[in-house]
């Protein structure tokens, strides 16, 4: 290969809309829910120094997952962790030993491994319409778009200025429209005193291992729910995503690396890996790559970001919280738009199917909880009933 090849080669892995995307994803997984993670573990009587593992564990295995995965399917498979899992923790650690918590996370990640070997949980999906799934999709992403606006309350400035700059890019330097965005957004953050990076100390994250331990009560009370949400209301949606945007890849081994990983690393802290949704959306767009076979760098990005946010641990947590929350809401909002409305268009699209999208994503979007589980997964359930009752009157009526 000649030095232009090469340097050709290297500027397709460092395209700026690429980055962007990753960084956004990384940022916007790690600000909406890294304090429930804190106190999960603090629940659970995590040390300083256990806490900063469990930052290690998860950027470790979402960095390593989200590149490896990308690049083996030149697909944007970018993972995560179970956010109503760190929630289901947060409430259910209290009196459980670090090592027995530890315990409930290995028992979780290997049912997950289990289930991906099997084949069951791609079986499942199968029976999932591409209408249905866009319409989940739209319901999931809603709230992020209405964030946009409703963040305009509290700092008008910042996020009139940021929807200023991407429409004014979204004409000019379609590519570059989100990241001029948030670059726009960042200095006039920084104008108004809204950054706070003042408490930040750069060091390296130490590993801590903690051998599990198990207790039935506490495998079957906690372990079993939150293997349950993390497929209902991660997994599924994340499949979900891919689907929306065209991706069609066996998802059985996809679900089987992230239960490996977990089995892994969940002795250091590490409670759940799986398929990530909205920010996996972000790196999904046509503002990413015009070309939908190039969009896979963008989630390998992310799992760069990863990476370095487990390297250093809390400090790349605390740099991320530094960030002003409607930022992070304008940001997302608008990297989310064009994903939102060719979910809504897709979901639409079949109008016998019409009715069954729009009670998915009414239900979706509505943020219900019932027995537990989040709304995402009951609005592909009432929408799939809807779906499959119409084909069998159809047919009856034949």
């Amino acid at each position: 290969m000649t030095i232009q090849a090469k340097k050709k080669s290297l500027f397709t892995h460092l395209q700026l809309s690429h980055i962007s995307a990753g960084f956004i994803a990384v940022l916007v997984g790690y600000t909406s829910s890294v304090a429930i993670i804190f106190q999960a573990a603090a629940l659970a009587g995590a040390t300083q120094a256990q806490i900063s593992s469990w930052m290690w564990a998860l950027g470790l295995g979402l960095g390593v997952l989200s590149i490896g995965l990308s690049w083996r399917y030149k697909v944007p498979v970018l993972i995560a962790w179970s956010t109503p899992g760190a929630a289901l923790l947060a409430v259910s650690l209290e009196g459980l030993s670090i090592p027995q918590a530890y315990g409930v996370f290995l028992f979780s990640s290997v049912l997950t491994l289990l289930c991906g070997l099997t084949g069951g949980f791609q079986k499942i999906m199968a029976y999932v319409p591409r209408s249905i799934a866009a319409a989940m999709l739209a319901g999931i992403l809603l709230r992020f778009g209405m964030n946009l606006f409703s963040s305009i309350q509290s700092q008008w400035l910042l996020c009139l200025g940021m929807l200023f700059v991407f429409l004014l890019g979204r004409r000019y330097f379609p590519r570059y429209a989100i990241p001029l965005a948030l670059l726009s957004g960042i200095a006039l953050s920084a104008a108004q005193g809204l950054l706070h990076p003042e408490s930040l100390s750069w060091q390296i994250t130490t590993p801590v291992f903690d051998a599990p331990e198990f207790s039935w009560t506490a495998l079957l009370g906690i372990g079993l729910p939150l293997f349950l949400v993390t497929m209902t209301s991660q997994n599924v949606p994340g499949v979900a995503v891919l689907q929306a945007h065209n991706y069609h890849i066996p998802t059985s081994p996809l679900i089987s690396w992230t239960g490996l990983v977990g089995v892994l690393l969940a002795p250091f802290g590490g409670f759940a890996y799986n398929l990530a949704a909205i920010s996996a959306a972000l790196c999904m767009s046509a503002e990413v790559d015009p070309d939908p076979q190039q969009r896979y760098k963008a989630a390998m990005w992310g799992g760069v970001f990863y990476l370095l946010a487990g390297i250093f641990g809390a400090s790349v947590v605390a740099l991320f919280i530094a960030f002003p929350q409607e930022l992070i809401a304008a940001i997302a909002g608008l990297a989310l738009l064009g994903t939102i409305t060719t979910s809504i268009q897709s979901a639409l699209a079949e109008s016998a199917q019409q009715e069954a999208a729009m009670v998915t994503f009414l239900c979706t979007a509505s943020g219900m909880s019932l027995l537990g589980i989040g709304s995402a997964f009951w609005g592909l359930i009432l929408g799939l009933a809807i779906y499959y009752l119409d084909r069998w009157r159809q047919r009856k009526n034949l």
